[in-house]
């Protein structure tokens, strides 16, 4: 049965999650102006990520293709994306020291024309190549959260120095997707997010 108010459905889902406040902040409540889908496989039976849901390792390994969908008219056909996939739950839920742990950072995505609610997220380079999930065996169901913020211009791209650069693995925990957020200016505009199990 589809959800009556998918926005709301979001937000409690993610405070449910416990996504607040272990990745985004609790206060203010987060209300997306835009929906992200994240879809693996081909054919007609895609397995997609929809709210904590659970998929396999195996399921998750390669990108996944990607849709958003606005909640209002684009107001803006210009503006780009940074999309981010991080685990906060690094190496377990009950220890979790190297959370966030970053497993894709992408900048400029951009809707493939105006008002269009595909993005060609999967065409854009990565800052950060996508690692798919690899929870520790034993470690219990780990939250994999898709985060979207728009950025603060058109054109945007990271510093070369910037530590998202970076690509090793003790370079990708420890990482904080809304401060890095914040340090460029810009705004939370869509959460989605999936269990995988150690």
């Amino acid at each position: 049965m589809p959800f009556l108010d998918p926005l709301s459905e979001v937000t409690d889902q993610v405070q449910k999650s416990g996504l607040a406040p272990d990745v985004i902040p609790a206060e203010p409540v987060f209300r997306p102006n835009i929906l992200v889908a994240a879809s693996w496989g081909t054919g007609d039976t895609p397995t997609e990520a929809s709210l904590g849901n659970t998929l396999t390792k195996a399921t998750a390994q390669h990108a996944p293709a990607l849709a958003f969908t606005p909640t209002e008219a684009f107001p803006d056909a210009a503006a780009t994306y940074t999309l981010a996939m991080v685990d906060p739950d690094a190496p377990s839920r009950a220890d979790p020291r190297w959370g966030q742990w970053r497993h894709w950072l992408v900048t400029g995505v951009k809707p493939l024309a105006p008002g269009a609610v595909k993005f060609a997220a999967v065409d854009v380079p990565a800052v950060s190549p996508y690692i798919g999930p690899s929870p520790p065996e034993g470690s219990g169901a780990h939250r994999y959260a898709i985060l979207l913020f728009k950025e603060p211009s058109a054109g945007f791209t990271l510093p070369a120095d910037a530590a998202e650069h970076q690509d090793s693995m003790e370079g990708r925990a420890k990482w904080d997707a809304v401060r890095f957020a914040e340090n460029y200016g810009m705004r939370l505009a869509a959460v989605n997010f999936f269990y995988v199990k150690g």
